[in-house]
């Protein structure tokens, strides 16, 4: 068994070991391209883990924790990698006493946006800002018909799951001065595709994440990763296998109850999930069922553009070469298949940031609310049930 937060770790504690050696250590890095400098003196990851990430011109991985009350704003039941934050071995189970010490335990308000005009100061209609109570701090620009969902009542619905499994919450806390928040615990069995063969064993953690600047939906994700950095809490909307989402509008509140009844089927939805992979895992499919795959899920025009057909054919180069890698690992099935269409969505599929979005000019930024928001969900479901249809030839 492989435990990617395991993994992550031990990978990010030794970037933080080679940054003691910065200066030789960037250079080699740049040289072999899993490094470039950026105009503003700072450095983007290339390759690894942390693809897309930015680093300081002191060498170290950037956590991307709430540090605006003077110390990182994180509760872990285990060390997080870079040693911040609140430790309680063993976990604990009080909801209050993991907002407290996760640092989230404060509240949202929305105040009018206003501009100066003149010698005074005029109202933006239409537009509230929302703000922390306890420092007072903005967050984001939102609509008025935006409703804030407090960081207890984002995540209490968890609290009975707590009770009921008997488990603890994992980590708790807060992202880019108390923006975004979340929470995860771990579920009590961990979940195996193929134990007979392929023998891949997860881990799994229900995490939920809030934001309160108006960009992304509440969110709860069925996923691998325990959050306890902003990579982490990326890479677990990534990888999760189920997700539920609610919008920031009337009533938002009252729906973030129904995550309770949907994620309280937890565990019972993973031995349905691992059933159904494990039948994709021991499903053999050739390249040439691979590539219609593809083409159904990608349909193309024969008659298009120039362009269109040359994006088509890189799309569908780019797809066969994960799926040759995946198939290296777990034999040249349909789990493999899938696991390409999902590896591509999440980290090679072209992303264009529109202005409307705010993210014009960052591409990663853009990549992140794709997988917050969901937006490639419903390929990745057509994508599982053609799949499960040739288990069935």
């Amino acid at each position: 068994m492989i435990d990617v937060n395991d993994a992550f770790a031990r990978e990010r504690a030794g970037q933080v070991e080679a940054a003691r050696n910065w200066a030789a250590e960037l250079q080699q890095r740049i040289t072999d391209g899993t490094v470039e400098r950026l105009p503003d003196g700072r450095y983007r990851v290339l390759s690894g883990w942390d693809t897309g990430e930015i680093l300081t011109a002191a060498g170290q991985p950037q956590h991307g924790l709430d540090m605006s009350l003077g110390s990182a704003a994180l509760y872990s039941a285990v060390p997080a990698w870079h040693g911040l934050g609140q430790v309680i071995p063993g976990g604990v189970q009080d909801i209050d006493t993991v907002l407290d010490l996760g640092g989230i335990d404060y509240q949202v308000e929305t105040v009018p946006a206003l501009y100066p005009w003149g010698d005074g100061t005029r109202v933006h209609p239409g537009q509230r800002h929302t703000v922390r109570s306890d420092t007072g701090a903005p967050l984001g620009v939102v609509g008025e018909n935006y409703q804030v969902i407090q960081n207890r009542e984002a995540f209490e619905f968890l609290q009975e799951l707590v009770n009921d499994f008997n488990v603890t919450w994992e980590s708790t806390g807060a992202l880019r001065d108390g923006k975004k928040t979340f929470v995860s615990l771990r579920l009590p069995e961990n979940v195996t595709v193929d134990a007979a063969g392929i023998n891949d064993e997860i881990l799994p953690f229900i995490v939920a994440v809030n934001s309160h600047d108006g960009s992304s939906s509440f969110r709860a994700v069925v996923t691998p990763w325990r959050p306890v950095c902003g990579n982490t809490e990326r890479f677990a909307l990534r990888d999760a296998v189920t997700s539920w989402s609610v919008r920031h509008t009337r009533n938002a509140t009252d729906k973030v109850r129904e995550a309770q009844r949907t994620l309280g089927l937890s565990v019972r939805y993973f031995d349905q999930w691992a059933g159904e992979e494990t039948v994709l895992a021991r499903t053999d499919l050739a390249v040439d069922e691979f590539t219609k795959l593809v083409d159904g899920l990608w349909p193309v025009d024969p008659t298009a553009t120039a362009r269109v057909l040359k994006t088509a054919a890189t799309r569908k180069e780019q797809l066969r070469g994960v799926f040759a890698k995946e198939s290296e690992r777990v034999g040249r099935t349909a789990y493999a298949a899938e696991r390409a269409v999902t590896d591509y969505l999440d980290h090679l599929a072209p992303i264009r940031p529109s202005a409307a979005s705010g993210l014009k000019g960052d591409p990663l930024g853009a990549r992140g609310l794709r997988l917050i928001e969901g937006t490639d969900d419903d390929v990745k479901s057509t994508a599982h049930r053609r799949l499960m249809l040739q288990t069935r030839r």
